[in-house]
Parts: structure tokens; C-alpha cells; sequence
């Protein structure tokens, strides 16, 4: 058996720290826009934790990078977790952070086998749900003219965006505001159609599995079938064969027994009894 890259060793074992990062720095974005009025030390370790998760993913893809066996390679395959790390140096906003860090934890769970497609496509839509609803509350809340001014707006506002119904009770007012409707507008329809195929594959999969069950079934039903004629046959062929023989070796004990004749004594016997004249 083929042993595993050393980029693949890393991989395995950087990814449940990854995801761990992950969270923390879902915390860490969530908390100044859930209470804006916490203390100024509060939201300066938020930031902190923020862009030392951002950290640990520049320096994850750079110790892929630097294991990988061909790098131009992996530079090209993997120009998204490029684009992720190098988004925040280029204007080193909060919502730029968000975006690569869901960029490059989405890229790292594809890369795990064991998560499944439906668990991988529920984590995304509650990943898109809460971190869709923390940046259009930290967009929306002190726009003059906007409505989406509490967490319960932005996740009402969120779930009908992505869902594509649209009540139009909540919208965002703001220019980056409605980026963020567009991507989740997209992300929705998009993984409204991954879960539909998800659900029609398990159906056809079921279907085929179903269908080639029931042929193994008609196939042995076959073989049994040709095996009772053969046996028939062959029990056939042994009756006639086994009457023939008894019937060859009765001929024989018939012909080999001598003809019954009178006995020796017999003519003076029948003398002795005959009357006299």
C-alpha cells in the first residue's frame, strides 16, 4: 500500500484544529455585533483572536505549499485558498476576514472523506445563515434609512434571502448590504439545487440497488430452475438405466435355470401304483 504525502499527513492532522479555529473565530465576530456595547477590551481581543485565526490559515496553506510535490500545481488547484489568505491584506476589513476564513473552511472540509455531502451541506447553510445575518446586522443596524436593526431581523431577513422568498418586510438599505443579499441569494439557490440532486441520487441509487436485488433474485431463480431439469434428467437417465439392467439380468436367471424333469424313480413308481389287471 502507497504511504501517504507528507502534505496529506499534514492536512489530516491540521484540519479538527483548523475547525476548531474556526469556531473560535466565529465567537469572535459574533460577540461586537451581538453587544455592540461591550467594553473596548472585549471587541480589541475579538480582533486579535480574528486575525490570529486568519494567521493560522496563511500559515496552513504555506506548510501545504511548501509540502506539496509540485507547486505550480498546487497553486493553480488551489488559487481560492490563495485568494482567501491574501483578501485581508489587501483592505483588512472585518467582512473581508469573514469571507476568507468561510472560503478556507470550506475548502478544508471538502478535503475531508469522512464528512458526508448532507452533513457538509447543513454546516453550510448554518454557517451562511449566521454569519449572512451577523454581517448584514453590522451593515444594516446604523444605516439612516434601514430596518434591520436587531439579531432577530438579520436572521428572519437571512433565512427568507436564502430560501429565495423575499418577503420584503426586512432589506438591507446600504450598498454592501445588498452585495451580501446577492451572495446569499446565490449560495441559496445553489444549495438548494446541490440538495436536490443530493435527494434524487439517493432515489435513483435506490432504484438501481432495488433493481439489480430483484435480477440476482430472477438469476438464481434461474440457475435453481436449470438445476431441477438437469437433476430431473439425470434421475431419468439412472431409472431407465437401472430398469434395463434388472430386466437384462432376469433375462439371464431365466435362461440359465434347467428344464423341470420327472424324477428318476418315477416309472417305477407309477408301476407300483397302477391297478392290477
Amino acid at each position: 500500500m502507497k504511504e501517504p504525502s507528507r502534505q496529506l499527513l499534514w492536512e489530516r492532522r491540521s484540519q479538527t484544529p483548523l475547525l476548531l479555529l474556526a469556531v473560535a473565530f466565529a465567537v469572535a465576530y459574533a460577540v461586537p455585533i451581538v453587544a455592540p456595547d461591550a467594553r473596548a477590551e472585549v471587541h480589541r481581543a475579538c480582533t486579535h483572536v480574528e486575525w490570529a485565526v486568519w494567521g493560522a490559515f496563511a500559515v496552513d496553506y504555506v506548510v501545504r505549499l511548501a509540502l506539496a510535490a509540485d507547486r505550480k500545481h498546487f497553486v493553480r488547484t488551489h488559487w481560492l485558498d490563495l485568494a482567501a489568505v491574501v483578501l485581508p491584506l489587501v483592505q483588512p476589513l472585518r467582512l473581508l476576514r469573514l469571507v476568507a476564513t468561510l472560503m478556507l473552511v470550506g475548502r478544508r472540509a471538502r478535503m475531508a472523506p469522512q464528512i458526508q455531502l448532507t452533513t457538509y451541506v447543513a454546516g453550510a447553510v448554518v454557517g451562511l445563515l449566521m454569519f449572512g445575518s451577523l454581517a448584514v446586522l453590522s451593515v444594516e443596524r446604523d444605516a439612516p434609512d434601514g430596518n434591520i436593526k436587531n439579531l432577530g431581523d438579520a436572521v428572519w431577513w437571512s433565512f427568507t434571502t436564502m430560501t429565495t422568498v423575499g418577503y420584503g418586510d426586512h432589506s438591507p438599505t446600504t450598498g454592501l448590504g445588498r452585495v451580501l443579499a446577492v451572495g446569499l441569494m446565490l449560495s441559496g439557490i445553489a444549495l438548494l439545487g446541490v440538495v436536490t440532486a443530493n435527494i434524487a441520487a439517493w432515489f435513483i441509487s435506490r432504484f438501481e440497488r432495488d433493481d439489480r436485488a430483484d435480477m440476482l433474485q430472477l438469476a438464481a431463480i434461474r440457475e435453481l430452475q436449470d438445476e431441477v431439469r438437469a437433476l430431473r434428467g439425470e434421475v431419468a437417465r439412472l431409472g431407465a438405466a437401472t430398469a434395463a439392467t434388472t430386466s437384462a439380468a432376469v433375462a439371464v436367471a431365466v435362461a440359465s435355470t434347467p428344464a423341470a424333469a420327472d424324477p428318476p424313480n418315477a416309472p417305477a413308481q407309477r408301476e407300483a401304483t397302477s391297478p392290477t389287471p
